[in-house]
């Protein structure tokens, strides 16, 4: 029961990364608060199903004054807000050239945007209770390069410095902020990029051997990492990227 006590609110918890993440911490005794664009009624239902305390508010990050209700809600529900995960993210796999200035503006506006906003309205409320932590989730994309990725890869990376400035801003506080780089990791949306490609089991293998442990990751070994540094295991570490891609950026 390593959160009890503690209000957690998951940005894009209704699935994937984001609802691995809620249901751990959910089961670490948290209170979680799941926002997504959409529904996060299903996640809700398996935590209560499992004893856990956790609400839905619909959300699109890129949006100030739905991040600001958000918040607002949260706090006036569970008194504040212990540990923000800034999860929700989007992808486009195209090359710069073809890439329109919608697509760009929405990758940015839910990347980085997105936890820019979440981290705005919920800091101050962090800092007048003098603790909090921060956990964005980045990628290992924000490390490296990739093709057709430039967007997605700017994004991440700027999400990368973001938490550094976070983590200077309000350490003072006793606030902590640290990212995670997730590599590829076997989700719905791991799936669909994969099969825009013209042989998806082919692509699978290729990417495949650029991990060195072989495999794509679980979204329950990101989860594992988000309740590190969500806890007071990780009470000195601050400003920090967590990689956690099978050794896909060492090589």
């Amino acid at each position: 029961m390593e959160l009890d006590g503690k209000v957690a609110l998951v940005t894009g918890g209704s699935s994937g990364i984001g609802r691995a993440i809620s249901e751990l911490f959910a089961k670490e005794k948290a209170q979680v608060v799941i926002a997504d664009i959409n529904s996060g009624e299903e996640t809700v239902k398996a935590v209560l199903n499992g004893g856990g305390i956790a609400a839905f508010i619909r959300t699109d990050v890129r949006d100030s004054t739905q991040v600001q209700r958000l918040v607002e809600e949260t706090v006036a529900k569970y008194g504040g807000v212990d540990v923000v995960c800034n999860n929700a993210g989007i992808d486009a796999k195209r090359c710069l050239i073809d890439t329109s200035e919608d697509v760009w503006d929405m990758i940015l506006d839910t990347n980085l945007k997105g936890p820019f906003l979440v981290s705005k309205y919920v800091l101050p409320h962090m800092i007048v209770k003098k603790k909090g932590a921060v956990i964005n989730i980045a990628s290992q994309m924000g490390l490296v390069a990739s093709e057709n990725l430039s967007a997605y890869c700017a994004s991440k990376a700027g999400l990368i410095q973001l938490t550094k400035v976070i983590a200077l801003e309000n350490a003072r506080y006793g606030i902590r902020a640290n990212c995670i780089c997730p590599g590829p990791i076997q989700t719905s949306g791991l799936d669909k990029t994969f099969n825009l490609e013209h042989n998806p089991e082919e692509a699978k293998r290729s990417f495949m051997k650029k991990v060195p442990l072989n495999r794509f990751g679980k979204t329950e070994e990101i989860a594992q990492g988000a309740l590190f540094l969500a806890s007071d295991r990780s009470s000195y570490v601050t400003g920090q990227s967590l990689v956690v891609d099978g050794g896909y950026v060492i090589q």
